[in-house]
């Protein structure tokens, strides 16, 4: 199917090329499922307010769960946007 779609490409028919790509797609590229995620008896999940904690008991629990985590600078400037406005890189 790969070889197809490459010699229509090189051939300039992009839409034979489109219809073999959409055909071989399922192959390539797995297809995520649906999960809904729940709590504890299909309630809401529970969360924890961890913004009143003080410094001491934020590195407590680091010194607890932060091997649960793996390897991993948590010091780095966040790169996934959910840290503090205006600090994330």
């Amino acid at each position: 199917m790969l070889k197809a779609m490459r010699a229509h490409v090189d051939n300039n028919k992009l839409d034979e090329a489109a219809s073999i790509a959409k055909d071989a797609a399922p192959y390539m590229h797995a297809k995520l499922a649906s999960i809904q995620h729940t709590g504890r008896g299909g309630g809401p999940i529970q969360t924890v307010d961890l913004s009143k904690l003080s410094g001491d008991d934020l590195a407590r629990l680091e010194d607890i769960f932060g091997p649960l985590a793996g390897p991993g600078d948590d010091d780095a400037p966040d790169q996934g946007g959910e840290g503090e406005a205006g600090t994330g890189g």
